[in-house]
């Protein structure tokens, strides 16, 4: 089966950051900020991006690049003979299916909301009851699955590539003019201090930890879903720069969502610390109370259904490549497979909140938070851990001077040898005493 290759860098580019960019900037960032301290939270998580993200993202597209393979291969071509270091394949592809069994709900409920706008329907549109409506939450899911692996069925370039690029400059143009309009509202300015303004008094434990896990939930670092992206380029440029150039198109809709929402619930006199229901609530709110509310909230719900179909779209892909290279199958059909594979597991968070109640973590938890846990908290960064010690163990992995060659290839941004130590021993002992200060400090019985 021939490779397929991306059409440019700035395809590349902005398919990397699609998958970057999404529900972990617009839906789960903002209310991680507002439980967390506010500016405070966000101190803390520019500094993981930079010290933990960068590196990550780095080795994640070195590999794949290197191998020329999805995640399920690539360990195969770069490993010494009898390592075992190909089950991380496996857990990367059962990882990108679980992040897909709540994602793509999430994406549903994008869409519902966006058409409701669009029509006019507000009157009845509440969060609670939305996700209580096992109908409403199935049929939203199909449409997202649907949608998104009807433009994979198309070829790399003429599918995913296309839509991406155009969604993606849609969306930033979009969400810098949602910005401005926040701005404009009388109350603005004690949102942007709350966000803008960190109080280190707030930096604890749990609050590093949630900015380790959100920079990894956001980047979509452990899974092999930037690797699959390395297989797809050629050698022009090289891996450092193209990982910062990512993360700060990452970075700049992380904070302009945080620009759009936090000043609306400030003006509003809305709770920053609502949780998943934030955005849609909050928001809805804002929009059906303001002059030109339907206009406005059908810009926004939009923004939100590019933001969340741009990671689907780039963690779908991977799943279909990984299929794939199992199987040997043609692209459509793998598409259709994988939609059901994708399809069926989401049915357990769509019912979740109605007919599959479950409450792995107490009361008021449920099958979205299960796979969060499983995804977020435990997948992402242990992969991420994984990935960090193949390519920097010289003996017992694939060794740091073979990344800074793979890395360095092209013209940009060059892994230095003074950089070993933070690649090395920086990260991963950072992930490892993040991770356990998490798991000891979990809420595990609500």
């Amino acid at each position: 089966m021939e490779r397929e290759r991306l059409g440019s860098r700035i395809g590349f580019i902005l398919l990397s950051a699609g998958c970057a960019i999404g529900c972990g900037n617009v839906w789960k960032f903002p209310w991680i900020v507002g439980q967390n301290g506010g500016g405070a939270f966000l101190l803390v998580y520019f500094i993981c991006l930079l010290f933990l993200g960068v590196p990550v993202m780095t080795m994640e597209f070195a590999i794949g690049r290197a191998a020329q393979a999805s995640p399920i291969r690539m360990y195969q071509k770069l490993e010494k003979p009898g390592q075992k270091w190909h089950i991380h394949g496996i857990w990367a592809y059962l990882g990108n299916l679980c992040l897909m069994a709540f994602y793509t709900v999430v994406t549903g409920w994008m869409i519902c909301y966006f058409i409701r706008f669009l029509i006019g329907r507000t009157t009845d549109l509440s969060f609670a009851g939305m996700i209580a409506d096992p109908k409403i939450n199935v049929f939203y899911l199909a449409v997202a699955v649907l949608v998104g692996f009807g433009i994979l069925t198309f070829h790399l370039q003429g599918g995913l590539e296309r839509v991406t690029k155009y969604m993606m400059l849609l969306l930033l143009i979009l969400m810098a003019v949602l910005a401005v309009k926040s701005g404009t509202y009388e109350g603005a300015a004690e949102g942007y201090r709350f966000y803008l303004i960190p109080d280190f008094r707030k930096i604890n434990a749990s609050v590093i930890v949630a900015a380790m896990n959100q920079a990894f939930f956001t980047l979509s670092v452990g899974i092999g879903s930037m690797a699959i992206f390395g297989s797809y380029i050629g050698k022009e440029r090289s891996l450092l720069g193209e990982s910062v150039n990512v993360i700060l198109l990452d970075c700049f809709v992380a904070i302009v969502a945080g620009l759009i929402i936090f000043p609306s619930c400030y003006a509003f006199g809305l709770e920053v610390g609502a949780g998943p229901s934030l955005l849609f609530d909050t928001m809805a709110t804002v929009f059906i109370h303001m002059k030109g509310g339907r206009i406005w909230g059908s810009l926004f719900f939009l923004f939100m259904v590019f933001a969340a179909l741009s990671t689907e779209l780039a963690v779908c892909e991977n799943i279909l490549a990984c299929t794939r290279e199992i199987t040997g199958w043609s692209r459509k059909k793998g598409c259709l497979v994988c939609a059901i594979a994708v399809f069926l597991p989401a049915l357990t968070t769509a019912l979740g909140f109605s007919l599959l109640s479950f409450h792995p973590f107490g009361p008021d938890s449920t099958w979205l938070d299960f796979w969060d846990f499983l995804v977020s908290t435990n997948l992402l960064p242990l992969g991420a851990l994984i990935i960090t010690l193949f390519c920097t163990g010289k003996r017992f992995g694939w060794g740091f001077d073979n990344l800074m060659k793979e890395a360095n290839e092209g013209s940009g941004m060059k892994v230095r040898p003074w950089m070993r130590p933070v690649f090395a021993y920086l990260v991963p002992v950072c992930i490892i005493a993040i991770y356990i200060i998490g798991i000891i400090n979990f809420p595990w019985k609500g």
